[in-house]
Parts: C-alpha cells; structure tokens; sequence
C-alpha cells in the first residue's frame, strides 16, 4: 500500500465557483453500458420474459451507482483516474504487475474487440434510417464494405481527437438524451403494461431458464471500464486545484442520481418494446433487427425509426466511451497524466476505433481476441470492486474514506460481482 499521495490531494477553497448541471461524468457511464450488447440483452430479455425481469435492472442501477459513487469519489479526493490510484495501491511487485496487466488486457484489448460491435450496432440503426438512400445501395453493392461503420468510426474519432474533456462530455450527453427520447418514445408507441411492468420492477421472480439472462442484464450494466472512465472524468470535471472538494463531491452525486436512473430507464423502455412486440407471440426474436422490422406492422413506422434511431445513438455512445476509458486506464497504469492531447492516449484511442471500424466494416467476428477479453473480464471485475474498496479504506482518503454502509453496500456489490465473474468465466470456457 502507498502511504503517500500528493500535495494537491488536501481539499481546496473554490476559487471559480462550479456551473450548475444535472447532468456530468456519470452520463459518461450511462453511454458506455447502453451500448449495442445491452440492447440486445434487454430485447431478449423483454421477448423471452415480459416484464418479469424488470427487477434485474433496477437491481443493477443500484449496483451501479454504489460503485460509480466510489470511483468519482475516489477521483475527485485524489485528482487522480483509477489507473494511477491502483499503482498507488497495490506497491508489492508480485502483485502489483499481474493486476496491471490483467487491466491492459481486460480493457485495452477487450475494447478491441467489442469496438468492432459497438460501430457495427451504431451502423445498424444507421442503415435502418438511411439505408434506402440510393448512394448507400450502390455504395454496399460495389464495394462490400459497410459504409456506415466508416462514418460513424471516423465521427467518433473526430469527438475524441479535440482532446477536450467539455466537447466529450457535451457530445455523450447529447447521445444519451437522444437516446432516452428514441427508446423511451418507442416504448410510449408500443403501449407497455403498466401493470405488469410495476410488478416486474417490484415484486421479483425467475421464471424457468431465465437465471442466465439476469446475469446478462446485471452484467451488461457493471462493467469495469467504467470505473475507470468515472474516476477520470470526476478529476478532470471538478479540478482539485479550482473546486472545494465538498462542492465537488455533492456535485458528482447529484449527477450519478440523474445519469445512471435514466440509463436504467432507458434499458426498461428496452424490455417493454421487446415484450410488447414479442413476449406471448410465437415468432421468437434472434437479433435487434428484426425487432425494429417487426415493430411497423404492430406499432407503425414512428416505433421503428424510434428504435432504430436509439440503436444508432446507443452504438455510437459506446464507440466514442470504450477507447476513452481504454487511453484512461492505460495512461493511468503507466503513470501518465491523464491529458487527452497527449500522443499515448491519442494512440491508444485510435487504435481500439481503427479495430473496431476494420472489423464492423468488413463484418470480421475475432472470436478468439472475443473469447479472452471475455476471461479477462471476468477475472478483472471482483479484483477491481475489491481494489476499489480497499482504496476507499485507505486512512489518506480521510474523512472522505468509506463510513460502514458504504462498506456494506460495496461488499454486497462485490458478491454479484464474484458471480458475474463466474458467468463470464463458464460461458468463455463454453466455447473451448
């Protein structure tokens, strides 16, 4: 354990007072975890199950924001991302270098692999606006190469390459409002069962077969990357050196009471379309696609292009977040400042956007790179929760340090992460 920090951990007067927003680093996580995998968890589950899931949700949103509540906490006491809190922490090297490591391979090469899904989800919805436009036809038909991908890869890349935190940050609540307009109005277009929406969120059951799923729906939303992404986006919002750390602090979770309720809102309105289309039917949903294709007939075209526009905005959240919170937590590991103009964290967010736009466009699946961010994921989940609460023990934190409930909450976080772990693990060795 480190028994120092730096100066400039001391709490300081405000010397700019802070611009009021309900809405900050934590809708950061809510554009990561609404991404393309958790609208295909959240339509499976709604077609599968109705609304008997619901509870699931709200089960991981208050998991959620326990952890996230840390992780900025942990941010704005230090002025440092979690990269750089966790080489702190852990100073035995038998330990410390496998966990960092085990970082690098979980999030840096995980995101990869998943870019190339968050940008072919994104193009997705794109093609389902805007795919019937002459030029996008003959483009598909002469070249093969997914044209969309190519844009919203390069979109993405443009929001990141300014390196200024406030353009991010504007940009990804910007996509997390339309996608709460997109998915919650297509949900109101579908007519949900208030009642049997109420008792899935209240009263929670685990129908038949269903147990899987609700790991998938908890597992979709806790994600490590985040933390990671939290942690800096709080030092970097609410600066040591210009915010009282008190202002800061209940600033931080004002906005996690906003951001993180609406992505689970958003994840809701997501079962309810699915379960309003789906659930009681014979036809069995495979894919998102069809979801939007069959919700015309049913709902009309406003449903459908409320979805598909979600789809679209969802996808491109996560394409612009999961190389962000990679170039983060590498930075952070190696002991580099946290500046998003400098070259390593230029280079490590370039990379993840150029794999995941080479494997959207030319519709590549890396199963084997898949198969071990999957296990390294699944490993790294419970050791970063656990890494999290020691550091939020530590007696530097001071009298921002975690009081017993706090400690209590985490520790129960911490157990569905040994089980999500479990899950991620035995689905990976699966595929052997």
């Amino acid at each position: 354990m480190s028994d120092t920090l730096p100066d400039n951990t001391l709490p300081r007067k405000t010397q700019q007072p802070p611009k009021r927003s309900l809405l900050g680093p934590a809708t950061l996580v809510t554009a990561a975890f609404i991404g393309p995998g958790t609208v295909i968890t959240a339509s499976l589950a709604g077609a599968n199950y109705g609304y008997a899931l619901v509870w699931a949700l709200l089960f991981s949103v208050f998991a959620t924001m326990v952890l996230q509540e840390m992780a900025a906490r942990l941010g704005i006491v230090t002025g440092r991302g979690l990269g750089e809190n966790l080489r702190e922490l852990v100073r035995q090297p038998l330990l410390r270098w496998p966990l960092l490591l085990l970082v690098v391979a979980a999030i840096v090469i995980g995101n990869s692999a998943y870019q190339g899904g968050n940008i072919s989800g994104a193009a997705l919805g794109a093609d389902a606006l805007f795919g019937h436009l002459p030029l996008i036809q003959r483009w598909h038909s002469s070249t093969g190469i997914n044209l969309w991908a190519l844009l919203l890869g390069t979109l993405a890349a443009v929001v990141l390459w300014f390196g200024q935190y406030k353009l991010i940050e504007r940009c990804l609540i910007a996509l997390v409002l339309l996608m709460s307009l997109a998915f919650i109005g297509t949900m109101l277009l579908t007519k949900p069962d208030l009642a049997a929406l109420f008792k899935g969120a209240f009263i929670p059951v685990i129908p038949p077969g269903a147990i899987l799923t609700v790991v998938a729906l908890i597992g979709t939303t806790v994600v490590p990357y985040s933390l990671f992404l939290h942690a800096a986006g709080a030092a970097q919002k609410w600066p040591k050196q210009q915010i009282d750390t008190d202002t800061a602090l209940k600033a931080s979770r004002q906005d996690i009471a906003v951001a993180i309720p609406l992505g689970g809102l958003i994840s809701i309105a997501i079962v309810s379309t699915a379960a309003a289309a789906f659930f009681g039917r014979e036809q069995q949903l495979e894919n998102v696609a069809q979801l939007a294709q069959s919700l015309t007939p049913l709902f009309g075209n406003a449903a459908t292009w409320c979805l598909a526009l979600g789809l679209m905005a969802a996808g491109l959240s996560s394409a612009i977040t999961a190389p962000l919170a990679a170039a983060y937590a590498l930075s952070g590991i190696l002991g580099k400042p946290l500046n998003l103009k400098l070259p390593l964290f230029r280079l490590t967010w370039l990379f993840i956007i150029v794999c995941g736009v080479l494997l959207a466009s030319l519709g590549i699946r890396p199963v084997s790179v898949i198969w071990f961010a999957q296990v390294a994921n699944g490993i790294l989940l419970p050791l970063i929760c656990l890494c999290l609460l020691l550091a939020m023990n530590h007696a530097l934190l001071g009298p921002y340090k975690n009081n017993h409930w706090q400690n209590a909450l985490g520790v129960l976080v911490l157990l569905v992460s040994l089980l999500l772990s479990g899950r991620s693990l035995a689905l990976a060795f699966a595929l052997l």
